[in-house]
């Protein structure tokens, strides 16, 4: 039996992480799907493996080199960190903690740093589903803050980049960040025109399965038109809330749920199992990261935003201190270890992937490739209950859920 080709293959084998990077180079023989069960996938065309194997050098999915960073002590380099939000109130109140990415976005886009800004929104013909956008404005930015809770593929605009004339700053996933990190490395000129990359702080993307669920918890009626959906935003957390048109047309909001209920009753439940081994949860390759300062609570589920704002890179560094030199940002100094005190919950998680992929190769199954990781030892500093229950817990799930398995693309095509 012939071996599928490499991109096929890390989506068979369960370590395609979704970011679009090998459709984006190669639209014409790869395409992505929407799959209900298994997330946004990328399908090759017919005649399509020449391609393939060259968007494979793309893919972050089957493994990346931490060891090229400079300092990484499991979280990525960090040259300085702030607490933080937006002085510009419509961006703190639509952002997802303090609109500092939005902030940043927009400062590079008005300083000439760059003219377009690649990220992820809502489609307009399904608001459950996310589209890949370059945004020209601050209208345009304005569109795509606020979280999505969604499988999205943000790095499909990388043919756009390299064939334009224009640099433009890229946001995403940390995952998306890392398969734009090997496109500039592979490719020089495609470099010069990707100046500032931007990740947001990341626990998992659920599937389709489970935005429909949160639609039934928002009671979004069966026969309704849905037009809008939002996660996170217009305060902080922000709830989750539907807007769509009933069956007579008439335009109607849905209750609203706090973000601890839809995230952790709702939707966690279905991130996709590349994310559960995940070792990048905070954008090492990225020139700056923003996420949530959890270790100074909001007060309420509508409260005013916070972002935590970590620059990785000089590049990043100096966007940063511009920013808040010129009084786009409003932010505060913390201390390099803040990611480790802000995101308790990433550092289980970053703890466990060693005894996930300890069981997942007990059933013979791949796992990506990282390197230059402490993941060992990370493993090592959990408690013993938690460390036992990585490695037990995971080979339940894989039998439970047959994970070794060949995954099966059945997508909604676009």
């Amino acid at each position: 039996m012939t071996r599928p080709d490499p991109i096929t293959d890390a989506v068979k084998r369960n370590l395609c992480t979704g970011c679009g990077a090998c459709a984006g180079a190669f639209p014409a023989a790869i395409r992505m799907v929407d799959d209900p069960v298994n997330g946004r996938r990328p399908v090759v065309a017919p005649g399509g493996e020449a391609a393939a194997r060259q968007a494979a050098r793309l893919c972050a999915g089957t493994g990346m080199d931490f060891a090229s960073l400079p300092a990484n002590d499991g979280f990525g380099p960090v040259l300085a960190a702030w607490e933080g939000h937006a002085s510009d109130t419509e961006i703190r109140h639509r952002g997802s903690s303090g609109g500092a990415v939005t902030a940043l976005a927009l400062f590079a886009l008005q300083r000439g740093l760059v003219r377009g800004v690649a990220h992820i929104a809502a489609r307009s013909d399904d608001p459950r589903l996310n589209a890949a956008v370059i945004s020209h404005d601050r209208d345009g930015l304005l569109r795509g803050a606020g979280s999505r809770y969604a499988q999205a593929s943000p790095v499909e605009a990388l043919g756009a980049i390299a064939s334009g004339m224009v640099p433009v700053a890229f946001i995403g996933k940390p995952c998306d960040v890392a398969s734009v990190a090997k496109a500039k490395a592979a490719d020089p000129a495609l470099a010069a025109k990707l100046p500032l990359t931007i990740a947001i702080f990341c626990a998992g993307a659920p599937n389709l399965q489970a935005t429909d669920r949160l639609l039934d918890r928002l009671a979004v009626p069966k026969d309704a038109t849905l037009t809008d959906l939002r996660y996170r935003g217009n305060g902080w957390p922000g709830l989750m809330q539907a807007r769509y048109r009933d069956a007579a047309g008439v335009e109607r909001v849905s209750e609203g749920i706090p973000y601890a209920t839809g995230w952790g009753r709702i939707l966690q439940a279905e991130r996709r199992w590349r994310c559960r081994i995940c070792t990048d949860h905070t954008g090492a390759f990225a020139d700056i990261s923003v996420g949530d300062p959890w270790h100074n609570p909001p007060d309420g589920d509508e409260a005013q935003g916070r972002s935590l704002i970590v620059a990785r890179t000089p590049a990043g560094l100096a966007l940063v201190k511009a920013a808040l030199a010129a009084g786009v940002l409003v932010a505060t100094p913390q201390p390099q270890d803040v990611i480790a005190r802000a995101q308790p919950n990433l550092v289980v998680a970053q703890g466990a992937v060693w005894g996930r992929r300890l069981a997942m190769r007990a059933f013979f199954m791949p796992v990506p490739k990282d390197r230059g990781l402490p993941l060992f030892s990370a493993w090592l500093a959990l408690p013993m209950r938690a460390r036992l229950s990585s490695v037990a817990g995971t080979a339940r799930r894989i039998w439970r859920q047959r994970l070794w398995r060949n995954v099966v693309v059945r997508g909604i095509e676009e």
